[in-house]
């Protein structure tokens, strides 16, 4: 039986990197490179607002529950990592798997990203 698919955000993963360099008093180059792009990715300098684990959870789930998105978490952690504002974005994210979305789906997805992180 294959294990279930965990979804992670870049804070979780800044988390899980600092709490392994408290440990073990040292990472190694590639642990230290990703903590700096999980530390940019997770702050407000990468899209102007700060990401939490929790956020991106509600987020993700509240993505998956829509219609275009239902068969495809992946793309809604994806979406939730991302927390695009504009309809591009979320129309590049969706056509890496050459899903097509009419501008409704688009709305809705770009909807639930706003009241998620606060900003309706």
């Amino acid at each position: 039986m294959a294990e279930e698919e965990k979804f992670i955000d870049f804070a979780t993963v800044r988390d899980m990197l600092l709490s392994a360099q408290e440990r073990r008093n040292a990472l190694t180059y590639e642990q230290k490179a990703a903590l700096q792009h999980a530390e940019w990715a997770a702050s407000d300098s990468r899209n102007g607002y700060p990401t939490t684990p929790e956020v991106f959870e509600s987020l993700r789930a509240a993505l998956a529950e829509t219609e275009v998105l239902s068969g495809h978490p992946a793309l809604a952690a994806k979406l939730a990592e991302l927390m695009p504002m504009y309809p591009d974005d979320v129309k590049a994210v969706l056509a890496s798997r050459r899903i097509t979305v009419d501008d409704n789906d688009i709305s809705t997805i770009l909807e639930i990203v706003r009241q998620q992180i606060g900003f309706e």
